[in-house]
């Protein structure tokens, strides 16, 4: 686990001040006026100093009470910066409770990247906040190494249905509302807490049987047969994956088709947001079903410390792409990891893939160079040693922050070669290396 540092690509998100271990939401939302009245309770733990001020990340809502350890405490809101004064400042590593209520009409916050966050539908509503969109619908230290459980209450008009990653503890209806209560006990980044509300069937996906992890979807009623065409095979790469990483690291998987069509699928802890347009009935996006089961080992699980970092996420799910390919009777890895190196030998050799910087860290380069390092890493390995690597890996860092450099020591622990000229000709040299290739 790393110690508490500020993003360098988003310095002013979260607060290093502190850290979180428990958010309780409980959140009304009506779809039609876009409305959002919620209250955080957040269990949080000071740092080795006297918490006089700290701040959480929240949007442009109408704040009616902030709360420490009971008692009314001061603050300041504006740009998305909740700062907030203690009447009695926590002593350095005590314990605290900070509440918040606040109010109004959620919708995405600004970026780089256009909107993040809550996004309203035609009908219903999702969260999509990789990586800065949660302070779009509630307060939080917003950086990926501050993970914390989940409680979350959200009452919505009956016709609806909600669901978060997690496990749903109960569902209560009244007159015309009712409210799901879901659980995440796992430790979970924010920008990993998702939500989907929308008008939806519901699909077992492959059991539950006895022994393995519980899959369930939810989908558009007219588009329940393409559906089960197009992630009939998920359960089987559930279980293919859990051969090559590890026991799957939460406790049931959700995947939802919004009804509208999405420029990518949204990554969440413990579930998955696709669109529309990732249904063809042929199982044309059959290798993004894989890219985001793959995520929750490698990104939710076992979560980067800061940006800088996100190969670490992206290589491995894209390498899974390669991986199933291959198990399912489609292209070869070799072959998937040509195709990605003539792609990138087409492109600009200006990328440093373990700190690409925050321009580029969603690049198309960082999904296949990344795949290509570790396809590089199992070339230089052999398949049993690299296999061996790869789930030590996940059990190690279970529910963990790491770094690049926390994976080349572990990789390094696992042969007497050096892998530094490895490590440095992919991972921070710009140039393209030559094509690995399997002994």
């Amino acid at each position: 686990m790393q110690a508490a540092a500020t993003d360098p690509y988003f310095p002013n998100n979260g607060d290093t001040r502190y850290r979180v271990h428990r958010y309780e939401l409980a959140l009304d939302y009506r779809p039609a006026p876009n409305r959002l009245v919620g209250s955080a309770r957040i269990g949080a733990i000071a740092g080795p100093a006297q918490l006089r001020e700290f701040a959480l990340d929240l949007a442009e809502f109408k704040i009616s009470r902030v709360l420490v350890d009971g008692r009314a405490a001061h603050y300041t809101h504006r740009g998305g910066r909740l700062r907030i004064r203690p009447a009695k400042p926590p002593a350095a590593g005590a314990a605290f409770t900070v509440e918040v209520h606040w109010s109004g009409n959620p919708k995405p916050v600004r970026s780089p990247w256009g909107g993040l966050g809550w996004e309203e539908l035609t009908d219903g509503a999702l969260v999509a906040s990789q990586p800065v969109g949660a302070p779009s619908w509630f307060p939080c230290n917003d950086r990926p190494s501050d993970k914390a459980s989940y409680q979350i209450s959200l009452t919505t008009p009956s016709p609806y249905t909600v669901v978060l990653g997690g496990r749903l503890l109960t569902r209560t209806t009244h007159a015309s509302s009712t409210t799901w209560v879901y659980e995440q006990p796992a430790p979970t980044p924010t920008y990993l807490v998702g939500l989907s509300i929308g008008p939806y069937r519901t699909v077992a996906l492959g059991g539950p049987q006895p022994g393995t992890v519980r899959q369930t979807g939810y989908v558009p009623a007219r588009l329940l047969a393409q559906f089960e065409t197009d992630f009939g095979r998920q359960p089987q790469i559930m279980r293919f994956f859990e051969d090559l990483f590890g026991p799957y690291p939460f406790g049931e998987y959700a995947v939802v088709v919004a009804d509208e069509e999405l420029d990518v699928p949204v990554e969440a802890q413990g579930l998955a947001t696709f669109g529309t347009n990732h249904l063809d009935g042929a199982r044309g996006s059959e290798r993004l079903v894989a890219h985001e089961l793959a995520h929750q080992w490698f990104g939710n699980s076992v979560t980067i410390a800061d940006w800088r970092h996100i190969w670490l996420n992206e290589g491995f799910a894209k390498y899974a792409e390669w991986l199933w390919s291959e198990r399912s009777g489609g292209p070869t890895v070799q072959t998937r990891a040509a195709a990605a190196h003539r792609q990138l030998a087409g492109l600009p050799q200006d990328l440093r893939l373990a700190d690409p910087g925050r321009r580029q860290m969603f690049d198309d380069r960082v999904y296949e160079r990344g795949g290509l390092t570790v396809h590089a890493l199992r070339c230089a390995l052999g398949d049993e040693v690299f296999f061996r690597l790869v789930r030590d890996w996940t059990s190690a860092q279970r529910h963990s922050t790491v770094t690049t450099a926390d994976f080349t020591a572990h990789a390094a622990r696992y042969t007497d070669r050096p892998l530094d000229t490895l490590f440095t000709a992919w991972l921070t040299e710009p140039a393209l290396p030559s094509l690995p290739g399997r002994a």
